[in-house]
């Protein structure tokens, strides 16, 4: 029951990974419990105009590369295939509008109050949505993010010439030269869908190398790859303007560290160059609560802002902006709020990208590792083996990448996993757990891998941790 004093136990504000899930768990554990959304559908960014549909194309793109692209040729099939843009983007929203409909049921099963429309604090108890007002005992900002805007290029989804993530998303047709401004994951997953598709794609990235923040052999190796297959790199570069001209964007481009401008011609842009928290027009100061100079709100270790009863969890909180660490700190705050011991280790978040090969990694990188040792190379152990002498891999002329282990010298104790293979973002997940288990490199290599997997490449990795990899 509510307490008397309030319409609800908990009011979540924002119904993406972060928000839904805490909404069912807080309603799980008995609490009254209310999650405003303004979107049409449940799910937020993610569900809506991200990770799913997203990946919905990147499959059929995958799907229509293999037909054409050769690979079926190397194994003697025979293809010649064509698509039908409309009809893929149609399936793409049917598979967005099948798990937003799922959230839409699982709140009716938990007896999750769905209040439609945008959120605003009147003060630390209370919430404005529309023309009425709610209470609550406890409040969970769940807001998300948006797309950080570049100066100088000015995103237009409706023209869909210049768009952001949502926009490539939509496009009416395949662009004839996609510029993708930002060699993050977003751009490179969108990039490689439209590119498999016949687009040339152009990616410009600020730094020197693509894939800011992951492994440096994983980046150089992606780099390699990318290339083979098509994308076009421009790194050390940025962009300081765009302009539309009928069919086609004028982009003015020039080094990183200035001079030697350039003009680079395109039918369409992608801007892609991270995302930044929600938290405009949530009225933060009527509740007491300000945000630091990144837009974050802060928190305690238990998801608590420095208001009493006021949460805070996901894109809107420090760390990465990553779907499946918003929906752990949902579990989390939920439990917490109930009364329970609901905790994140932040130290075992595994991060993806969703190209052809898969990109994944857990923990420290190689360079990280390093420098937390104070510098001491002879304090980490490094265990690597290719894809290419993988025997599942090999079988299925699918031979691209690595897995690479990262280990303390003197315990063993794994400090990190990155890897690049087709199917990296389901393999990371084992090395998340063992992780999250303490474990040392022995323990993965005396665990026994099922024959033939492209598992078993991670079993040699940690093998080679001590020098012992049987295959290599």
């Amino acid at each position: 029951m509510a307490d008397t004093a309030y319409d609800f136990d908990c009011l979540i504000i924002g119904a993406g990974p972060g928000g839904y899930v805490a909404a069912i768990r807080a309603a799980q554990l008995g609490l009254k419990t209310a999650c405003v959304e303004s979107r049409e559908t449940l799910g937020g960014t993610c569900l809506n105009v991200g990770c799913i549909p997203s990946k919905a194309l990147l499959h059929a793109s995958e799907l229509f590369e293999e037909a054409e692209g050769g690979h079926f040729a190397t194994w003697g099939i025979d293809a010649k295939a064509t698509f039908d843009l409309s009809k893929m983007m149609g399936e793409k929203s049917n598979a967005v509008g099948d798990l937003t409909g799922g959230i839409e049921f699982l709140f009716k099963k938990n007896k999750v109050t769905w209040l439609k429309g945008l959120g605003s604090f009147v003060d630390a108890h209370t919430v404005k949505v529309g023309d009425e007002t709610f209470t609550a005992k406890d409040i969970v900002i769940a807001t998300g993010s948006s797309v950080t805007p570049l100066p100088g290029v000015e995103v237009d989804n409706a023209g869909g010439r210049i768009v952001d993530s949502t926009g490539a998303l939509e496009l009416s047709e395949v662009p004839e030269h996609l510029v993708v401004i930002g060699g993050g994951v977003i751009g490179l997953e969108l990039g490689s869908v439209w590119r498999r598709l016949g687009a040339k794609v152009t990616v410009v990235e600020f730094l020197p190398q693509i894939l800011p923040g992951m492994d440096e052999e994983v980046r150089k190796e992606a780099n390699k790859i990318f290339k083979k297959q098509g994308l076009n790199w421009m790194l050390g570069h940025k962009v300081t303007g765009a302009q539309v001209k009928g069919k086609k964007v004028a982009l003015t481009i020039e080094k990183s560290d200035g001079g030697d401008e350039q003009t680079l011609e395109a039918s369409h842009v992608l801007v892609s160059i991270g995302r930044r928290p929600n938290t405009e027009g949530l009225a933060l100061d009527k509740a007491g609560l300000q945000v630091n100079n990144r837009g974050q709100i802060e928190i305690d270790h238990e998801f608590r802002t420095g208001v009493e009863g006021i949460w805070a969890i996901g894109d809107v909180v420090p760390g990465p902006m990553l779907a499946h660490k918003a929906e752990d700190e949902g579990i989390a705050v939920a439990e917490n709020i109930a009364g329970e011991t609901g905790i994140v280790n932040h130290d075992v978040i595994p991060n993806v990208v969703y190209t052809t090969p898969e990109i994944a990694g857990v923990g420290l990188t190689q360079e990280q590792a390093i420098e937390a040792a104070g510098g001491d190379k002879s304090k980490v152990k490094i265990g690597k083996f290719p894809m290419m002498a993988n025997s599942r891999a090999k079988a299925n002329r699918d031979t691209d990448g690595f897995v690479k282990v990262i280990a303390d010298a003197e315990t063993d104790r794994v400090l990190g996993v990155w890897m690049i293979n087709s199917l990296a973002g389901t393999m990371i997940a084992q090395a998340a757990q063992a992780m999250e288990f303490g474990a040392t490199s022995e323990d993965i290599a005396y665990t026994c891998h099922a024959h033939p997997t492209h598992a078993e490449a991670f079993k040699e990795a940690a093998m080679a941790v001590q020098g012992k990899p049987i295959h290599m």
